[in-house]
């Protein structure tokens, strides 16, 4: 078993790429910078090539795709999404909206892992499908601004930390682990900046 210096040692240079971008867009995210957009539309394009190439995480780069896409549309929603075309406003989610995402995100993990278990040799299926969906979810709270994506991102985000780490992507699991503090960071921040609001 490699020690985690020789691990972090062995990562590519694409893994590095990623996980100073990726740095970049969550930490701008957590400050409410519509900058983040287009460093999370860089990392989330090289991080989709690699989790596919490197990782065999089918289902992952999936998501990536998906989140280079919802880069533009979160762009456009930050600057423009408010009424009248103005900056959209941090807002809070109801317990509706709550059990609808849990409901809906628990139906569609079971689904995608059964799915990729079955029919690709993608690894860790159940989880990858699990993290991936919500992730999808939570990105959806996030270009709307919702105070509570925060909350989600911790749990989705450390739930990374373990996958990563059992493919051997360490500097994404270090990433993952930043997230999850970053994540706490971005809590806080919108919290005062909607409660101010």
């Amino acid at each position: 078993m490699e020690s985690f210096v020789e691990q972090v040692a062995a990562q590519s240079p694409l893994d590095w790429f990623v996980m100073l971008t990726g740095l970049v867009y969550v930490l701008l995210a957590a400050r409410e910078s519509v900058w983040c957009w287009p460093w999370g539309i860089v990392s989330c394009s090289a991080w989709a090539y690699g989790t596919f190439t490197l990782y065999n995480l089918w289902v992952d780069a999936l998501l990536q795709l998906f989140y280079v896409g919802m880069g533009f549309w979160g762009l456009y929603a930050w600057l423009y999404g408010g009424s009248g075309k103005t900056e959209l406003p941090i807002t809070r989610m109801q317990l509706s909206e709550h059990l609808l995402l849990i409901g809906a995100g628990s139906i569609l993990s079971l689904l995608f892992g059964w799915l990729f278990d079955t029919y690709t040799p993608a690894a860790a299926t159940y989880l990858d499908a699990f993290t991936t969906v919500f992730a999808i979810l939570t990105t959806l709270l996030v270009v709307r601004k919702k105070l509570e994506n925060w909350i989600y991102w911790m749990v989705i985000d450390a739930l990374y930390v373990y996958l990563y780490l059992s493919r051997g992507a360490v500097l994404w699991a270090v990433l993952m682990s930043i997230y999850v503090l970053v994540a706490v960071m971005g809590w806080f921040t919108w919290k005062r900046k909607w409660a101010a609001g």
